[in-house]
């Protein structure tokens, strides 16, 4: 999308407007728990795009790897070509606004070998605040012919992520509440992996869901330790939120963030993993956990 050198992360919807129809564009609306996306796609979306559920077609079948683990090449690679996904054609990939599922669309096309993605920033809320054209039913779209090329992304494991909270820098993008272990809605254990440090999605986006600034975002990332020379890693609930942090650091210059695709719920998926709770913050307390910070496994914390 251009002759920079360097492939933009991020697309406004003018910009994207004007490239149409030169670019495969993915609809991945999707909500944890709520209603599914696909009958939003077929009342209206940006002309020309595919729809993609990320829990069937672009994530693997949850279990005691996570919730939304790494997709099989084979099947990603069958439900990429038959959105029309191009080995030589940029993919802009949207959702309804927040950016997390399209920031985990981008990040999975990536591992899988696709150089040039983007994520339209503000979603679709924002091509329709921008009065832009929407055509409504199932698009009818030209076979791709994407190669899916696994690990051109950054991957943890559980160990590499207890490497990362030992000795590296790891970021938990869950609300502060769940990463302190004072409530966990999903998973089974609440808490965090012993090391980890908060930077909640909420404080890397405006309300329109839209991430912020470049300078606000390391600003942001080094209140949490992260500044020039560091390379920090992410994890969530599932890892849906933290590719969208694996997105905030590479616009706020990080380069590619290992992720911990399995995050919590493969953390919790072993009782004798550790477990944190408390803040583990720089400035929560004088104590190398932080204040009010104590592990025990997952299953149970002492």
């Amino acid at each position: 999308m251009g002759d920079t050198g360097q492939v933009a992360n991020l697309i406004d919807a003018a910009s994207l407007h004007a490239l149409l129809p030169d670019v495969t564009v993915l609809d991945v609306r999707w909500r944890l728990g709520g209603r599914p996306g696909r009958p939003d796609h077929l009342a209206g979306h940006v002309p020309g795009a595919a729809y993609l559920d990320i829990d069937t077609e672009l994530c693997g079948p949850p279990g005691a790897a996570g919730r939304h683990p790494l997709p099989d090449p084979e099947v990603l690679q069958r439900a990429l070509r038959a959105a029309g996904v191009r080995d030589d054609r940029p993919v802009v990939v949207y959702d309804d606004g927040d950016g997390l599922p399209a920031a985990r669309t981008w990040w999975t096309l990536r591992w899988a070998g696709h150089g040039d993605v983007r994520v339209l920033d503000g979603g679709f809320a924002a091509w329709t605040a921008a009065d832009l054209p929407q055509r409504a039913g199932q698009e009818t779209v030209a076979p791709g012919d994407v190669t899916v090329s696994p690990g051109h992304m950054p991957v943890l494991d559980a160990d590499g992520a207890a490497e990362q909270g030992r000795s590296g820098l790891l970021l938990d993008a869950r609300q502060a509440p769940r990463y302190r272990g004072e409530t966990e809605p999903i998973d089974a254990v609440a808490g965090h992996i012993p090391g980890a440090r908060n930077v909640p999605y909420a404080d890397l986006v405006g309300d329109d869901g839209r991430l912020h600034a470049p300078d606000r975002l390391r600003a942001r990332f080094a209140e949490a330790g992260a500044v020039r020379g560091t390379t920090p890693a992410a994890y969530c609930g599932s890892g849906i939120t933290a590719a969208h942090t694996a997105l905030a650091l590479a616009e706020a210059g990080f380069g590619d963030a290992p992720l911990y695709v399995g995050s919590w719920s493969n953390w919790t998926a072993d009782p004798s993993r550790p477990i944190g709770v408390g803040d583990e913050n720089p400035g929560a307390g004088d104590s190398g956990l932080g204040a009010g910070a104590r592990t025990g496994t997952a299953g149970g914390t002492a």
